[in-house]
């Protein structure tokens, strides 16, 4: 079959949240470039969040067959208010509701699937009955879940050898990997602690997987060879490491990536434009996190303490309480305040910017890595404490803030204090031998990243295989 005359049609699906849907733009736009039919699926609520990117990339780039956005309605579940569609907007005590919702999009997925009969659909995470589906109507699948080669590796190893329930030890050593990873153990992601309905979505996916053909890793081989080799020979699964998804677009727009700033381009930059090289930490820990008044107060104090600029960027929810009394005004001119949604990628490419203090979730992991940023490594939830270790110990370009413990609620968590805030930052943004050796090594991984993507790449040529096993695909269920 020609694939001139008939293009790979994908449809990509993507969990309904601002950390998913990021690199779901960047993966629909390097399948686009690679000649590749593009529809990606969403629902009404969420159409702001693909519509302009979409539309930039398909006027500024030479795509075959412009992008395309299909909606499927969302479903109404009692309880949950109306345009709660995206994780940004549901209140934590809501979000077992909102998975409901999500598992009820299966019926009008199904409709849109023998609608459409695409040549592959590509899922996201906690979406695993798209590969039930995608399996009942012989359309193969894949996974797109925005993580790592290591973290996945580390859970595999974790979950092979039982250390949750087999070892009492503060500290456990995760065996037969390719670095040695030792981990408090209260440190160790325990999924079981979910509320019920999302432990079962996991177990769901789980099972649902097995059906996948493979997975699309937003990584690439150089950043981590070992688990890359590891995660196919021991693991099992096929897998395709196609990233930095971020470097493929070079009409990327830096200010615009995610939702709507909430401080504008001028500002921000001449703010930035007033530091030397190097001099300015960077401090965001994802849309999706939360603290208590009592940490965020740490935070601030810790940050103060430290002596070095600073941006932060902390959740826009009304309540200014938890700031020290005194510290806007005694950081003025030091620390920039940014309340809401940043121009994350265009900070971050700010010469003045020098670190970068992150909770570990591997797109902003990721985006540090390709501006060449060492971190401060502050974990919260998911596989973060698995990617804390492959910053630190194996990729050493990382500082660890001292984090003690793994939840997803941040009244659980033991405060960091001031003291440790300020030691970790002193001690990332320093000038001693292992400061400058954590700068030059994250300057290393940037130009490694970028390689990966070019033309010859080891990424580029990954990507350039797998539509070739796409379409043989294609071409064999279509005889």
């Amino acid at each position: 079959m020609n694939s001139n005359h008939h293009p790979l049609h994908v449809i990509i699906f993507p969990f309904l949240a601002q950390g998913h849907i990021i690199p779901t733009i960047d993966l629909c736009k390097l399948f686009a470039s690679h000649g590749v039919k593009v529809t990606v699926l969403t629902t009404k609520g969420n159409l702001s969040r693909f519509h302009s990117p979409l539309t930039r990339a398909n006027e500024l780039s030479t795509f075959l067959h412009p992008i395309q956005i299909s909606l499927i309605p969302f479903p109404s579940v009692s309880g949950l208010p109306e345009n709660c569609e995206n994780m940004a907007t549901v209140p934590p005590h809501l979000k077992s509701l909102f998975f409901d919702a999500v598992a009820m999009l299966q019926q009008p997925f199904r409709a849109f699937l023998k609608e459409t009969n695409p040549d592959c659909v590509v899922a996201g995470l906690f979406l695993a009955w798209i590969h039930n589906v995608a399996s009942e109507l012989n359309i193969p699948s894949l996974d797109f879940h925005g993580s790592n080669f290591s973290s996945k590796c580390m859970s595999h190893t974790v979950e092979h050898h039982n250390l949750l329930d087999n070892s009492t030890a503060e500290t456990v050593l995760l065996p037969n990997l390719p670095h040695k990873i030792e981990m408090r153990r209260a440190l160790i992601p325990d999924f079981r602690k979910v509320a019920p309905s999302v432990f079962q979505l996991l177990i769901k996916q789980k099972e649902a997987e097995k059906l996948s053909y493979g997975l699309i890793i937003n990584s690439f081989y150089e950043l981590e060879p070992g688990y890359v080799d590891y995660f196919r020979n021991v693991v099992g699964r096929k897998a395709w490491h196609v990233g930095p998804l971020l470097l493929n677009d070079k009409n990327v727009n830096t200010f615009d990536r995610g939702s709507k700033s909430a401080i504008d381009e001028a500002s921000c930059l001449s703010w930035l434009g007033k530091k030397s090289a190097g001099s300015v930490l960077y401090v965001c820990f994802g849309s999706a996190s939360f603290f208590t008044t009592r940490q965020l107060r740490e935070i601030a104090v810790g940050l103060e303490g430290s002596g070095h600029a600073f941006i932060w960027v902390v959740r826009d929810d009304g309540d200014e309480q938890w700031m020290p009394e005194g510290c806007e005004e005694r950081i003025e001119g030091r620390g920039l305040i940014i309340k809401g949604w940043a121009p994350q990628m265009m900070i971050l490419n700010h010469e003045a910017v020098g670190g970068y203090l992150t909770h570990c979730g591997w797109n902003s992991s990721l985006e540090g890595i390709c501006v060449g940023l060492p971190f401060v490594t502050w974990p919260l939830f998911a596989e973060q404490p698995y990617n804390e270790r492959l910053i630190v110990d194996v990729l050493k370009v990382g500082v660890a803030v001292g984090v003690k413990e793994y939840s997803f609620d941040p009244e659980e968590r033991t405060v960091i204090e001031a003291g440790s805030i300020e030691t970790a930052v002193k001690k990332l943004m320093g000038d001693d031998e292992e400061a400058e050796e954590r700068r030059r090594r994250a300057k290393e991984l940037a130009a490694m990243a970028r390689k990966a993507v070019e033309e010859g790449g080891s990424s580029y040529e990954l990507m350039s295989d797998l539509i070739r096993e796409l379409e043989g695909l294609r071409d064999r269920r279509n005889k």
